[in-house]
């Protein structure tokens, strides 16, 4: 991803799965986006990794947000993307499972043609077709390897977010303890995960500010990248 290689021009850059996403296996007992939290900090040792800038993206921030209030004694920095994991005053963040998953995906785009981009690829055309116009009209459709993923994880999220939705109860309590320099970035256009939630990050942790990406929905990793590791490489530098 553009995101990574950007990073990785200046940093040691590790890119793992959550427990339950993507091709990482699910482990049964979890039931709460803090036991996946404590699953990546055991990661974090067992890795033996120190000094890190801490990067949690949309559900992944809300993860980080939970490692950081766990224990951050191994994060010099801490930068959380349109998280979600508190509740907003206004507005309410999206509930995935109400709608087919491509249809949740694409609304976290700003820009349409960037979620096609990535995520289609070109469909096969029956050239024998009697309306052409209907030959026409569809010559790209979904990946099916991105479905399968996307449906994979889903479950997981079900499991850990369903009650209450995508928040977490006592994280707004624990954030003012969380020391390392925070950088919140929201998505000018998030119609995921109303801004009052990057502004409430902002208030909670002791060191933060907050950062509003243009020309971006909630997916500001995949629709801005450079923008995004501009700020990233920014923060984690020295201070």
């Amino acid at each position: 991803m553009p995101l990574y290689e950007r990073l990785a021009e200046s940093f040691a850059v590790t890119v793992p799965d959550l427990p339950g996403y993507g091709e990482s296996e699910r482990p049964d007992w979890a039931r709460d986006p803090r036991d996946l939290a404590v699953i990546m900090q055991r990661l974090l040792d067992k890795l033996e990794l120190e000094d890190v800038t801490l990067v949690g993206l949309g559900f992944g921030g809300f993860i980080a947000a939970e490692m950081a209030s766990l224990n951050y004694t191994r994060l010099s920095r801490l930068v959380l993307v349109g998280a979600a994991g508190l509740k907003p005053r206004e507005g309410e963040i999206v509930d995935q499972m109400l709608l087919d998953h491509p249809d949740y995906v694409k609304a976290g785009f700003h820009d349409e043609a960037i979620y096609e981009q990535l995520f289609f690829h070109e469909k096969e055309v029956d050239e024998d077709a009697e309306d052409a116009e209907d030959a026409d009209a569809a010559t790209t459709e979904l990946d099916p390897v991105f479905r399968d993923i996307w449906e994979f994880s889903r479950i997981m999220t079900a499991r850990v977010s369903w009650s209450p939705y995508m928040r977490s109860r006592h994280l707004p309590h624990l954030l003012g303890d969380v020391q390392p320099p925070s950088l919140v970035v929201w998505g000018e256009h998030d119609n995921i995960v109303p801004l009052d939630c990057g502004r409430q990050y902002e208030s909670a942790l002791p060191d933060a500010r907050l950062e509003i990406v243009a020309n971006s929905g909630h997916a500001v990793d995949l629709e801005q990248p450079e923008a995004l590791a501009t700020l990233i490489v920014a923060h984690a530098g020295p201070a």
